[in-house]
């Protein structure tokens, strides 16, 4: 965050919402030390799916390779304002993304809006394709504070690499017509983001990538290492060449492993759940075809399931053997994989 954004956020906590992030950082602190799940207060943050459809086949992701298993659709913003309205005097956080296109979704900034008039601070990722003039305005407009825009590569060489079926040019000029607008409506927000997942064809861009950023007028670069499945053979040719920007390195035997240690705590479940477009609530965002659910919102309300058996047992089982979690396995959360 910079200061604009910072304050920016910091204008979203309540009382009523610092009091919450307090119970929930407790709760956590003392599960990590005692190593029983305990759990006080609710979400800080949630990530909301707006759809599972996606414009771009990307090799890692689920949403571009058609992988999924579970049932996939679009967010219907009725459902979307029930579940805001029961969690959000308490929510600071709400990113609008977990797989697919947010822009995809006919419905997207309508829900950003209502979101917004809850005074809750909004975040989405989009690959930009859908950013056109209008979508750019209506974006400034809606009150998103923050849009984080995936360029993965400067040329469209090297974009389409992993991007496949994408243009580096729309991704350009998407974000380039937010610039445009924020500045026509005076406005501080969207906060943008290029974020550069960095991959073997795409490191030698870095330089470059932070030049684009600055010769359009985007707010910040955040540079992301990719999660790789098969990081054993790494079948794509993914995994950098410059161990700073991998989550894996070569062990003695000459075999890549995770660099991460999977510590037995996971801030995320605590805080940061994780609702896919059709109501089911999963652990995170690395549970991408959602295989641990843990509760189904068209059931239930959100206030009873957060504090559920489901849950509360998922927690147990981080706090005693995060290793032994198949999401958990290759996730870089509380672990630092920067070199």
């Amino acid at each position: 965050m910079n200061w604009n954004d910072s304050v920016n956020f910091l204008s979203k906590v309540t009382p009523r919402r610092l009091l919450n992030m307090v119970k929930v950082y407790s709760s956590y602190q003392i599960s990590k030390i005692t190593k029983k799940a305990v759990q006080w207060g609710m979400p800080i943050s949630i990530s909301f799916e707006p759809t599972t459809s996606c414009n771009l086949r990307c090799p890692e992701c689920p949403s571009g390779l058609r992988a999924f298993t579970r049932p996939t659709g679009m967010l219907k913003k009725d459902f979307f304002r029930e579940t805001i309205d029961q969690i959000s005097k308490d929510l600071t956080y709400l990113v609008f993304y977990f797989q697919g296109e947010p822009y995809l979704n006919p419905d997207f900034l309508n829900m950003v809006q209502y979101a917004a008039s809850k005074k809750i601070y909004t975040a989405t990722s989009t690959n930009a394709h859908y950013l056109h003039d209008a979508a750019a305005k209506r974006t400034v407009e809606s009150g998103l504070d923050r849009l984080i825009i995936s360029i993965d590569g400067t040329t469209q060489d090297t974009y389409q690499q992993y991007r496949v079926g994408g243009r580096i040019d729309k991704v350009l000029e998407g974000a380039a017509n937010v610039v445009k607008w924020k500045k026509a409506l005076k406005s501080k927000t969207p906060f943008i983001i290029f974020q550069f997942l960095v991959v073997r064809h795409n490191e030698h861009q870095i330089e470059e990538v932070h030049k684009l950023a600055k010769e359009i007028g985007v707010d910040q670069v955040r540079l992301k290492t990719a999660q790789v499945y098969d990081y054993e053979t790494d079948p794509n040719q993914l995994i950098p060449i410059n161990k700073k920007y991998s989550r894996y390195t070569k062990n003695k035997d000459g075999k890549m492993e995770f660099k991460g240690n999977n510590q037995n705590h996971c801030w995320r479940l605590w805080h940061d759940p994780v609702i896919t477009w059709n109501g089911a609530v999963v652990p995170c965002c690395f549970d991408k075809d959602a295989q641990h659910q843990l509760g189904d919102l068209q059931q239930q309300n959100f206030k009873e399931l957060w504090k559920n058996k489901k849950f509360k047992t998922f927690r147990s089982q981080v706090l005693e053997s995060r290793k032994n979690i198949d999401i958990c396995a290759n996730c870089s959360e509380g672990v630092k994989v920067w070199g």
